[in-house]
C-alpha cells in the first residue's frame, strides 16, 4: 500500500543512527541524503536500497506516530530487541506473539528519540 513514509524528528542525524543502530538486523542502511538548507532529508532503506522511510528536520511531530516495519523471522525481531536494549532504547513491549491482532503476530514495540512507538513484526501465518 506505501510507497514510503517521512516525518520530521528533531535531529536528523541522532534519529538517523538510532535507527540504523536498532534496525540493522533488518537490514536498514542510510541510502540517501539530501541537503534541504536547515539540514538533511534522509532516506533509509532495507537491503534493496530504495529510501522508503525518510526522516527531515523540523522538529517532532506534536502527537505520537507509530510505525512498524517487516522482519523476515522472528529472530529478527528478537534481534532488534536485543540492538535495542544494548542501545538503551526504551522498550514499550518486549517480543511476544499478541493474538489480540492474529495469530502470529510476533513484534517488539520501542520508543524512538523523539517519542514515536516504532515497532518490528513478523506475521507467523
Amino acid at each position: 500500500m506505501f510507497d514510503h513514509l517521512g516525518f520530521p524528528v528533531a535531529d536528523v542525524d541522532v534519529s538517523v543512527a538510532r535507527y540504523l543502530q536498532i534496525f540493522a538486523p533488518l537490514g536498514f542502511r542510510e541510502a540517501k541524503r539530501i541537503p534541504v538548507g536547515v539540514g538533511d532529508l534522509v532516506g533509509l532503506s532495507g537491503a534493496d536500497g530504495i529510501p522508503q522511510f525518510w526522516l527531515a528536520p523540523g522538529g517532532p511531530v506534536a502527537s505520537e506516530l507509530h510505525v512498524a516495519f517487516s522482519a523476515p523471522d522472528r529472530a529478527a525481531v528478537d534481534a532488534v530487541h536485543e540492538a535495542a536494549v544494548a542501545a538503551g532504547v526504551e522498550v514499550l513491549h518486549a517480543p511476544r506473539e499478541f493474538p489480540e491482532y492474529h495469530p502470529g503476530y510476533y513484534a517488539v514495540f520501542l520508543r524512538d528519540p523523539d517519542g514515536h512507538n516504532v515497532e518490528a513484526v513478523h506475521h507467523g501465518f
